[in-house]
């Protein structure tokens, strides 16, 4: 008896390893990478969505837009149609988080330079200020590849409607000027069908690497 036991201990023990093993072979196999969400506005800070579309849960798009970049050359959506692109706002004279967030940009366009079929753009929060004349001048100071990444200008209402209505990017201030807008520290990734799939700190490196890495992936997603 003892014996029987004894053998049914090891046989227990043997099928305890194969079971561990064909279990991390089917986890391996099932853990498949989860593909990257698509945002809606209902998933994002109230204060950075217009409260028109604050519980929208589905179909969200980027819209139509028409502004100018640093060259002088209306840029509209057709120029990033089926593409992948990393947008921002900022302002060229800001002092504070903007000048790292382009310093980042400028690092996203170079660790992307073999893939310039990704694309970037940065919308002014003060087209008033930030001319044709004044951008391209940031353009030139920065390193600005114009092929790849313009810096838009143009209608305030269409920046600040873009900004909250589309991105989802920026906290309305209040004031008396409906259309007077704080500009954060997001960067927003863009698929081919100008959906949001992702929010990162621009000022953050270790969300400027995660954003390359995603940029890699939703391009692979989409081969």
């Amino acid at each position: 008896m003892l014996s029987f036991f004894k053998d049914y201990k090891y046989f227990a023990i043997v099928f305890l390893i194969i079971a561990i093993i064909i279990m991390t072979i089917i986890y391996n196999v099932l853990n498949v990478e989860k593909p990257l969400p698509i945002y809606q506005p209902s998933m994002v800070n109230f204060e950075l969505v217009d409260s028109t579309i604050q519980y929208k849960k589905k179909y969200h798009k980027i819209a139509d837009f028409s502004l100018t970049n640093q060259n002088g050359k209306t840029i509209t959506q057709e120029d990033y149609k089926n593409k992948i692109y990393v947008a921002d706002f900022f302002f060229t004279t800001c002092q504070t988080i903007c000048p790292i967030m382009t310093d980042h940009m400028v690092y996203i366009q170079k660790e992307l330079e073999d893939e310039p079929e990704i694309l970037l753009l940065s919308h002014t929060v003060t087209p008033e200020i930030d001319s044709v004349a004044q951008l391209k001048k940031y353009a030139l100071e920065k390193g600005v590849d114009d092929s790849r990444w313009n810096l838009v200008t143009g209608d305030r209402k269409q920046i600040y409607d873009l900004a909250r209505k589309s991105y989802l990017a920026v906290k309305d201030v209040g004031s008396a000027d409906p259309y007077d807008m704080i500009h954060t520290e997001n960067f927003m990734l863009i698929d081919k069908k100008s959906q949001i799939r992702g929010f990162y700190d621009g000022t953050k490196l270790e969300d400027i690497e995660r954003l390359i890495s995603d940029i890699r992936k939703l391009k692979k997603d989409s081969e």
